[in-house]
């Protein structure tokens, strides 16, 4: 089950109440019934589509709640972003105000993203002495975010600015 169809079973307002019934208890369809105030027939098919979501087990003790088909669809990551790593824009609202770094992740992951978005300070393929790369890298830290040296640094190891005498240079576009 993916976080979408998750969401699209509980995007009715009847799916959603009889499923918190069920969540609270109520093991059979008059019970949900009673509890939420639904007509009979909207309690069986709301209970079915929920049934046939993944959500909701039917069996011999009634109906339950499946919390671990829950348990897997929160695990399982959706197709446009790996298990466990945040998007780019939430990991740059919360390290970067403006053009100024407010801190910089421990995460490997996460720095980089902050360090690519650092880099596009820098046009690709001009060549700056290290005076100019340190500039633009200072207003960077203004916040004390970091220090422009520690930045310098891991841009290079992070590739994205590459350092041949004293000169540097973006790498890629």
């Amino acid at each position: 089950m993916t976080a979408q169809a998750l969401a699209g079973a509980l995007a009715d307002d009847v799916r959603r109440r009889v499923f918190a019934a069920i969540v609270l208890g109520d093991a059979d369809s008059p019970a949900v019934a009673d509890r939420t105030g639904l007509p009979a027939r909207q309690v069986v098919t709301a209970t079915r589509r929920l049934v046939d979501a993944g959500l909701v087990t039917d069996g011999d003790g009634g109906l339950r709640v499946d919390a671990e088909r829950l348990r897997e669809a929160a695990r399982t990551p959706s197709p446009d972003r790996p298990a466990g790593e945040p998007t780019a824009d939430r990991v740059l609202r919360t390290f970067v105000r403006g053009d100024q770094l407010v801190g910089l992740p421990a995460q490997r992951g996460r720095r980089r993203v902050v360090l690519a978005h650092v880099a596009r300070s820098f046009e690709p393929g001009a060549r700056y002495p290290e005076r100019a790369v340190d500039e633009v890298l200072r207003r960077w830290c203004e916040r004390g975010g970091s220090d422009h040296v520690t930045l310098r640094r891991y841009l290079v190891d992070e590739q994205l600015l590459a350092r041949e005498q004293g000169v540097y240079w973006r790498i890629g576009g």
